[in-house]
C-alpha cells in the first residue's frame, strides 16, 4: 500500500531508537508505522585504531570517502544523542568526524532515499488503544516509490472567546465537507453542536478532531491564539491536549515577540499557520489580517459585526447564538478557501517531495540544499563535512544593476536570462566538491573550480528537468516550488549556517552574473540598439522599432545572437557547455523609467509600463509606491490613475489639482492611513524614532508587527486611538507631491507649477 509520510519522529525504547512514521494511505486511511534504525557517523579510517583504544563501539569499514578522498569508517552508537558525546570525546584526541550533525530522521530518509512517498509492505493491525489511526504497521518493508495523487485532509480551527480571553464559547471545525460549529449556549441553533458548558464543548471538540483525523491543522494565527487558548483552557480543567495520532499531548512553543514564528507539534499531524504559509510563498499584502487577505484573494469579506458586538458578546451568545455561529464558521471557511485558491498546502507538499524533507522542515532553504546534496553525495560514495556554523564574514556581493536612462519610451523589449544563477552554477561547475585551488575554471572574483562532474550542477539539472515537465503538465505549483528551491542555492552557499558555506563560492556566482549582464549590454549596444536598463538577469532594450511586431522580431534575433556568443565563449575558455539562455520575456508598448527624487539620474529598481500580454494591455509596476505597503491608499490610487493617463496620452494637471482640493476637504480621510512594520523591539529604536515607532509607543499594547497610523497636527497617532485633526498639508507635501513629480519631472515641469497654474501648456507639449 502506497502512503505519504505526514510526520516523522522517534522514541527511545529499551535504549534503542524506534522511528515512528505517520501519514495517509492511497486508499484514504491513516497509518502509523514503526521501524528500527541505528544512528551513526563517520571518522577517517586512519583514525580507527586510535578510536578503538578510546571507546569500545561498533565500527564498520566502508568504501566511502570524504572531499579529500580519504577512506572513512562508520561509527555506530546506541541512541542519537550519544553522537554528540562520542564526537566530543574523539575531538579531544584530534579524531575528526563527518556527517555527525545530521538529524536522526533526516539520516533515515537519506539512507533509504525516501522523499515522503513510500510503499508499505507487511502485516498491519487496527490501531490499538492510544493509536488513533486506521492501520498500525510494525517493522514493515518500506520502499521509496513514485508520487501518487495524495488526498491530504486539512482541518481549519477557529475559536471565539470573551474579550478578556478567559473562556471559549465557540469553536469551528472545517475539513472537506465538514463545516461545523461547537458552541456553549442554552438556545438551539441550526447546524451547530450545542453544549451546556465550556468543559463539555472542549471534550467534544477533542473527540471530534480525533474522529476527523486530519493530516494538517491550520487556521489564522492558529498557534499563537487558537491552539494556545485551547491548551490553556484544557489545562484549567486538568485535561491533556491530546488530539494527535497517539496519546502524547500537543506541544506548543510560543515566541513572545512577533519576529519569530511560534510552533506547535501534534503527534502524527502537522500544524501550519495560514499567515506563515503566505510569507513562505513570498506573498505579501497590505496587512495579514484575515479580512484583508480574503478580500484580495477571494473577493470575500468576513461577517460584518455590529459596533458593540464584542462588548455584548456573552449576551449575544445567550440570546442570539446564530450570529456567533455564522461569524465563527466563516473564519475557518475563509482560511481553507484561501489555502486552496493559492495552493499553499500543495506547494508545501511539492517542496517536501522535491527536497525529501519532512513537511515540518520544508520552509528552510539551507535544509533543502542539505537534503538534496547529501542524498546525491551518498550515491557517489562521498561523505560531506559537518556544518561549521561560523560567523558571517561579510555579505555576498550582489547583482549588477545598471543606472537607468530616465524617460518614456515606446516598444521596449525585456530580454531575460532563464534562471541565471542556477544556469551559472551548471555552466561553470560551481560546487562544494569542485571548489579547488587547482581548478581551471576561474571566476571573475578569483574562485577556482575543477572541470569534473559536480554534484550541485547535477542536482540543478534534474530539478530543471522536473520544472520543464511541470510546465508541460501545467502544474504551476510544482513549477513554482522548483523555482524557489533552485534560486535559493546561491544565497545558501554564502550563509554561515550552511554545511558548504563559502563566501568566495557564493561570490563566484554573482560575479559571473555581473560579468554576463555587462557583456550582454555591451554586445547589444555594439549592434546599434540602446539598453535602457539592466538588473540582475534582465536587460530593457529600445530597438527604435516602429511597432510591436518589429520590436519582438529584433528581440528574438538579438537573444539568439547573445546565446551563440556565450556558447562559443564558454567552450573556448573553459571547455564547458553553456547553459546560459537569454530569451525574449515581455514587451512594453510604453515604458517609464523615472528619475531618482531630487536627482537627474534614473532610479534603480523602479519602473512602470504598459505591458502587452496575450494581446491585451495592462499596467505593470515595479518598485514604485503602488506596490509598497508604507504608502497611503490615496497616493497609490493617484499614481495608478496618473500612469494610466500618461500611457494613454491624457492630460493630468486638472486631475492633480482636483485630488489636492478633495484631500483638503476631507474626502479621503479613510485613505490617509500609513502602514509600516516594526522590525525590532521598540526599546531598540534609540538613534532615530520613525513616525510609526512614535505611534506604536502610544498604543496600550503592541499586538501586531504592522502599525496603522495617521499624521495629525500633533504628530503621528495610532489609527485605533487617534483623536487629533489630520495634518492635510503633510499628506499633500509627502504623499501627493512626490507621486506627481515622478511623472511631471520627465516632462520638465513640477508639482508647484501645476498647482499654481503658472504654466498652462499641456503636459505633452513639453
Amino acid at each position: 500500500m502506497k502512503g505519504y509520510i505526514v510526520e516523522a519522529s522517534y522514541k527511545i525504547e529499551d535504549n534503542k531508537p524506534l522511528i515512528h512514521l505517520f501519514g495517509r494511505l492511497e486508499n484514504g486511511e491513516s497509518f502509523h508505522a514503526t521501524t528500527k534504525y541505528k544512528p551513526y557517523f563517520y571518522i577517517k579510517s586512519i583514525d580507527l585504531e586510535s578510536a578503538k583504544n578510546i571507546l569500545n563501539l561498533e565500527y564498520e569499514d566502508t568504501e566511502l570517502k570524504n572531499f579529500e578522498k580519504q577512506n572513512l569508517t562508520k561509527v555506530y552508537v546506541d541512541i542519537p544523542s550519544d553522537i554528540s558525546d562520542v564526537k566530543r570525546t574523539f575531538e579531544t584526541s584530534n579524531i575528526g568526524n563527518f556527517e555527525a550533525d545530521i538529524g536522526f530522521i533526516q539520516r533515515y530518509f537519506i539512507d533509504n532515499d525516501i522523499s515522503g512517498i513510500i510503499d508499505l509492505e507487511g502485516d498491519y493491525e487496527k490501531g490499538e488503544k492510544g493509536e488513533k489511526v486506521n492501520r498500525k504497521y510494525i517493522n514493515p518493508v518500506i520502499k521509496s516509490v513514485d508520487p501518487f495523487n495524495i488526498k491530504i485532509k486539512t482541518l481549519a480551527i477557529d475559536i471565539e472567546t470573551d474579550k478578556n480571553i478567559k473562556q471559549i464559547y465557540s469553536i469551528s471545525l472545517v475539513c472537506n465537507d465538514i463545516k461545523e460549529v461547537h458552541i456553549v449556549t442554552r438556545k438551539q441553533v441550526q447546524d451547530a453542536i450545542i453544549y451546556n458548558s465550556e468543559l463539555e464543548m472542549l471534550q467534544g471538540v477533542v473527540k471530534r478532531i480525533i474522529e476527523i483525523d486530519p493530516d494538517i491543522v491550520t487556521g489564522w494565527n492558529v498557534i499563537d491564539f487558537d491552539l494556545k487558548v485551547i491548551q490553556r483552557r484544557l489545562k484549567h480543567f486538568n485535561i491533556p491536549f491530546t488530539v494527535g495520532r497517539n496519546d502524547k499531548p500537543t506541544y506548543i512553543r510560543i515566541q513572545e515577540d512577533f519576529f519569530r514564528d511560534s510552533n506547535a507539534k501534534i503527534p502524527g499531524r502537522i500544524v501550519f499557520d495560514g499567515i506563515a504559509l503566505l510569507k513562505q510563498a513570498f506573498l505579501s499584502y497590505q496587512d495579514y489580517k484575515l479580512d484583508t487577505v480574503a478580500k484580495e484573494v477571494l473577493g470575500k469579506n468576513k461577517v460584518e459585526l455590529e459596533p458593540d458586538f464584542w462588548n455584548n458578546f456573552i449576551e449575544i451568545v445567550k440570546n442570539e447564538p446564530e450570529k456567533v455561529v455564522k461569524y465563527n464558521l466563516i473564519d475557518s471557511v475563509l482560511v481553507i478557501e484561501i489555502l486552496e485558491k493559492l495552493n499553499l498546502i500543495d506547494l508545501m507538499i511539492k517542496k517536501s517531495l522535491i527536497t525529501g524533507l519532512p513537511l515540518d522542515r520544508v520552509k528552510g532553504s539551507i535544509a533543502a540544499l542539505d537534503s538534496l546534496y547529501l542524498r546525491e553525495s551518498k550515491k557517489r560514495g562521498i561523505v560531506c563535512p559537518n556544518s561549521s556554523f561560523g560567523e558571517r564574514e561579510e555579505r555576498i556581493k550582489g547583482a549588477y544593476v545598471m543606472e537607468p536612462k530616465p524617460g518614456i519610451y515606446d516598444y521596449v523589449a525585456v530580454l531575460d536570462f532563464k534562471s541565471l544563477y542556477p544556469s551559472i552554477i551548471r555552466t561553470y561547475n560551481i560546487d562544494p566538491i569542485s571548489f579547488n585551488e587547482q581548478g581551471t575554471i576561474i571566476a571573475p572574483n578569483g574562485a577556482r573550480f575543477i572541470n569534473e562532474k559536480g554534484i550541485l550542477p547535477g542536482i540543478i539539472k534534474e530539478l530543471w528537468k522536473e520544472r520543464d515537465i511541470a510546465k508541460k503538465e501545467k502544474d504551476d505549483v510544482k513549477s513554482y516550488a522548483v523555482k524557489i528551491i533552485m534560486n535559493s542555492f546561491y544565497g545558501v552557499l554564502a550563509n554561515p549556517t550552511c554545511r558548504f558555506y563559502s563566501l568566495e563560492m557564493g561570490n563566484a556566482i554573482t560575479a559571473f552574473a555581473r560579468e554576463t549582464i555587462k557583456e550582454t549590454e555591451k554586445l547589444i549596444e555594439e549592434k546599434g540598439y540602446t539598453v535602457l536598463y539592466g538588473d540582475t538577469d534582465s536587460v530593457f532594450v529600445d530597438f527604435k522599432a516602429k511597432d510591436v511586431i518589429e520590436a519582438q522580431k529584433l528581440a528574438e534575433e538579438t537573444s539568439e545572437f547573445i546565446n551563440k556568443y556565450f556558447t562559443k565563449l564558454v567552450k573556448e575558455k573553459f571547455d564547458r557547455e553553456s547553459i546560459l539562455e537569454l530569451e525574449f520575456e515581455k514587451m512594453f508598448k510604453v515604458l517609464m523609467l523615472p528619475r531618482g527624487r531630487g536627482s537627474t539620474s534614473g532610479a534603480k529598481k523602479r519602473y512602470a509600463g504598459l505591458l502587452i500580454k496575450n494581446g491585451k494591455e495592462e499596467i505593470k509596476v515595479t518598485g514604485m509606491e503602488i506596490v509598497r505597503r508604507d504608502w497611503t491608499d490615496i497616493a497609490k490610487e493617484m499614481q495608478w490613475e496618473l500612469l494610466d493617463r500618461v500611457f494613454h496620452k491624457k492630460e493630468v494637471a486638472n486631475y492633480i489639482k482636483k485630488i489636492v482640493e478633495e484631500i483638503k476637504n476631507g474626502k479621503y480621510d479613510d485613505k490617509l492611513v500609513y502602514r509600516k512594520s516594526i522590525r525590532k523591539d521598540l526599546k531598540e529604536y534609540v538613534k532615530t524614532t520613525p513616525p510609526h515607532v512614535k505611534a506604536a509607543r502610544l498604543l496600550p499594547k503592541l499586538t501586531s508587527s504592522i502599525i496603522e497610523y495617521i499624521i495629525t497636527v500633533n504628530g503621528p497617532e495610532p489609527l485605533s486611538i487617534s483623536k487629533s485633526s489630520i495634518d492635510y498639508e503633510h499628506y499633500i507635501e509627502k504623499q501627493i507631491k512626490p507621486i506627481a513629480e515622478t511623472i511631471l519631472n520627465l516632462f520638465n515641469t513640477n508639482f508647484d507649477d501645476v498647482i499654481s497654474g503658472a504654466k498652462q501648456k499641456s503636459l505633452f507639449d513639453y
